[in-house]
């Protein structure tokens, strides 16, 4: 199997190494608008040629799967491009910038037949994925309750980088250069980890958004800083349980950390991701009456990079899909609605 890998940012170097780990996968192709960073990418991970366009690529064509990891703006018009193309498409998340967008590039990959992912990586916790086991096995009983949360200090902490001075960092901070803020970036990896975990969507929602002061006129050379940086939405899901989900940058202490809590009339759970480890705790039985919690030792799971090249190579798209990430983007523009209406709204 031959993939292209589109964009050569940091996170391609992430899909550049697991795809290149994974028996019979040949990186055929890297693109990138900005010749000297291709060519380095490419010397970098021994891809085979480098383009300056995805038309020159698609115009070679000599490959089978496009792993797209341009900004999030960029999504829309690349992904479609590759799909009439005929490639299957591993898209980095958000898979679009609004849900109208993403229901076209959906409905295209699957009008012909294509296979289509998204890396929501979080999926990739193994941990996440035996909660929903549990869940589903009915251990918990009825869910009634669920807490999630997303918690970064990069606003507060040097840690990552100095976003003051960094462009990698502002861009994510401005609505005119295509964030939308943290609900867009980290929020649809929240929903899913909350969604999943708990083993049901969303029914009806309600969010608020906030943008704090970071600068002079809120504003960085040509940077706006307008995008928002904590969100806080109260959230029912389709099997009646209750939940809150936040998620901010300036969760001081906290580098990267998600964690999900679940509730259920037999049991309960709580999943712990942070970046250098993944716990996963239940209170079951007669636990509940002293309330005593349990770590669960878990095996790892194929990452998405693994089903991805499954899925192409059956013929069959595994989740996250398109249409599951779809669903999750009608969200994200709910909760902006919510928060211009001051008021719940329906899935």
């Amino acid at each position: 199997m031959r993939i292209l890998i589109l964009g050569t940012g940091g996170m391609a170097n992430q899909h550049a190494k697991h795809f290149a780990a994974i028996e019979g996968v040949t990186l055929a192709g890297g693109v990138d608008v900005d010749p000297a960073r291709v060519e380095t990418f490419c010397a970098a991970h021994n891809i085979e040629r480098g383009f300056g366009s995805l038309d020159a690529a698609l115009a070679w064509g000599e490959f089978d799967a496009v792993a797209n990891v341009t900004p999030d703006s960029v999504h829309y018009p690349t992904t479609m491009a590759a799909l009439l193309a005929g490639k299957h498409v591993f898209c980095e998340k958000p898979l679009a910038t609004d849900h109208a967008r993403a229901s076209e590039m959906t409905e295209t990959a699957e009008r012909l037949g294509l296979v289509n992912m998204v890396n929501l990586t979080y999926r990739n916790v193994a941990q996440l994925q035996k909660a929903r086991e549990i869940v589903q096995s009915g251990e918990l009983g009825t869910v009634k309750h669920f807490e999630a949360s997303y918690l970064q200090s990069w606003l507060v902490s040097k840690a990552w980088g100095d976003w003051r001075t960094e462009s990698q960092w502002l861009w994510r901070l401005s609505k005119k250069h295509g964030s939308n803020g943290v609900l867009g970036d980290i929020g649809v990896h929240i929903l899913d980890f909350a969604t999943y975990g708990a083993g049901s969507d969303f029914s009806r929602v309600f969010c608020r958004l906030e943008t704090f002061d970071k600068a002079p006129d809120n504003r960085i050379g040509e940077y706006d800083l307008d995008a928002n940086d904590s969100f806080a939405m109260t959230a029912q899901l389709e099997n009646g349980a209750l939940g809150v989900i936040h998620a901010s940058r300036w969760a001081t202490g906290h580098f990267n950390e998600l964690r999900l809590r679940v509730y259920g009339d037999k049991g309960a759970l709580e999943v712990q991701h942070r970046h250098d480890w993944s716990k996963l705790f239940t209170c079951l039985g007669s636990d509940i009456e002293t309330g005593v919690w349990t770590e669960t030792d878990v095996p790892p799971v194929a990452t998405n990079y693994q089903r991805f090249v499954e899925a192409c190579r059956s013929g069959y798209t595994l989740e996250p899909s398109f249409r599951h990430a779809t669903n999750i983007q009608k969200v994200l523009d709910l909760g902006t609605v919510t928060d211009r209406d001051r008021m719940e709204h329906q899935v």
